[in-house]
């Protein structure tokens, strides 16, 4: 019985997740209200906050948990998040590893695009959520800035801004491909084999 609870609430708390970034996507962050989220979800706001506290808090479990879950990203002891993977392929600096992860993480562009828009978009209205979509793009840079530790390449100092560099690349890529195919006139595995010609030249030797 109690595990069946915990589905229940699981599912619950999914739902409310699923229904708020629907209607984020479709009306915006500020527009829409928490008894939208709670309706669309087939509950009521008072179940909403019982999961809940705000807007802010669900937008804030929409970066923490559904963003890092679709990248594979993991929290540390610290509050932040890491991903293994893209430390490792960074350490390494093979083409080959660099050029598959890039690959594999584009893949994963259609679920995670609406992640970050609406992060962005509710930030730009609610400055508590601006330290946490700050926080999320800095701990990506920072397992780069450790796989390139880990290897030892270039200077120390230097380190953390490819990081920056790589990552600016990628996710402004990732959040307008979609946007701009037509426009840039280059298909989708070449853009992929040019983004990992740029990430060789900032993080490979």
């Amino acid at each position: 019985m109690a595990n069946l609870r915990a589905a229940q609430k699981q599912m619950t708390r999914r739902l409310l997740l699923d229904s708020a970034l629907d209607l984020f996507q479709e009306n915006g962050y500020a527009p829409t209200t928490i008894d939208e989220i709670a309706s669309r979800a087939g509950t009521t706001r008072v179940t909403f906050y019982a999961y809940f506290p705000s807007k802010t808090e669900l937008v804030r479990a929409l970066i923490d948990d559904r963003l890092n879950e679709v990248l594979h990203r993991r929290s540390t002891q610290e509050g932040h998040s890491t991903a293994p993977a893209l430390v490792e392929v960074v350490a390494a600096g093979t083409r080959e590893q660099i050029g598959s992860w890039i690959r594999t993480t584009a893949e994963n562009w259609p679920n995670v695009r609406p992640l970050i828009q609406v992060g962005r978009d509710a930030a730009a209205v609610d400055r508590a959520l601006v330290a946490v979509v700050d926080t999320w793009m800095e701990d990506a840079i920072g397992d780069i800035e450790r796989g390139l530790e880990e290897a030892g390449r270039f200077e120390p100092d230097t380190r953390h801004f490819r990081g920056v560099l790589a990552m600016g690349q990628f996710d402004y890529v990732a959040q307008h491909w979609a946007d701009h195919a037509d426009r840039w006139a280059i298909e989708q595995d070449r853009m992929l084999d040019l983004l990992t010609d740029a990430w060789m030249s900032v993080l490979a030797e």
